[in-house]
């Protein structure tokens, strides 16, 4: 603890936090300052300009990222059926129905997606419980309840991440990890802020994006320049 607690230490005064950098900068920084014995993954995160409580200052869905997340996605599949043998043959880590909701009410969710049929979200939704809190519950808006098994599966390996804004008004997500190219990370980060503006609710006033921040996941954050995350930027 006290060996990781000099690194941070030396990273929090390897540069101004209260100075914003350009994005290729920022990612340039996190990257140097990744100093765990682990591959870390790098976090962007995103304060809105939103009150998430009303309705229609909500911002949440999915987003591919074009250079995946680095992670593996274990995929759970509700589907009875050909639906089940397509999910089975497209890969899916975990397929059923009765027998798989009855391992979630157990605690059982050994996966990071949860896609279902529509014809099953009557067993689906009285997992709501377990399932929404952990952020897996299936949502049509998300794509994640679907007669596409093979699309959501595949899109769910391909590096697709989900967003949601917190109370806070705070949206984050992995865009890769520390071993990943700078320009990887950077046309990642990229697409992640194009989707939350292309997502910015009716309700929203005044600044939409506030401030940004990237880091690894044991490292300090790195204010970004707004400006700098256009394409041009």
């Amino acid at each position: 603890m006290a060996k990781q607690s000099k690194k941070l230490t030396a990273a929090y005064k390897a540069f101004d936090r209260e100075k914003s950098f350009a994005l290729v900068e920022a990612v340039k920084m996190v990257r140097a300052n990744a100093t765990a014995k682990f591959d870390e993954t790098v976090e962007i995160s995103m304060n809105l300009g939103i009150d998430p409580r009303h309705a229609d200052q909500m911002v949440r869905g999915m987003v591919g990222l074009p250079n995946g997340t680095g992670k593996t996605v274990r995929v759970a599949v509700f589907a009875r059926g050909a639906k089940a043998e397509e999910a089975q043959a497209a890969g899916a880590d975990i397929v059923g129905a009765d027998d798989l909701a009855a391992a979630v009410q157990d605690g059982k969710m050994d996966f990071d997606r949860c896609i279902a049929t529509p014809d099953m979200m009557g067993l689906v939704g009285r997992l709501g419980k377990v399932l929404g809190p952990r952020g897996l519950m299936p949502n049509p808006k998300l794509g994640t309840v679907t007669m596409d098994v093979k699309g959501a599966i595949a899109a769910a390996r391909a590096g697709q991440v989900e967003y949601r804004a917190e109370k806070a008004g705070i949206v984050h997500a992995g865009i890769g990890k520390v071993s990943f190219d700078e320009d990887k990370l950077i046309e990642n980060a990229r697409a992640f802020v194009d989707a939350i503006q292309k997502a910015r609710p009716t309700g929203a006033k005044g600044t939409y994006v506030k401030k940004v921040a990237v880091s690894s996941s044991m490292g300090v954050g790195v204010k970004v320049d707004v400006a700098s995350l256009s394409a041009n930027g």
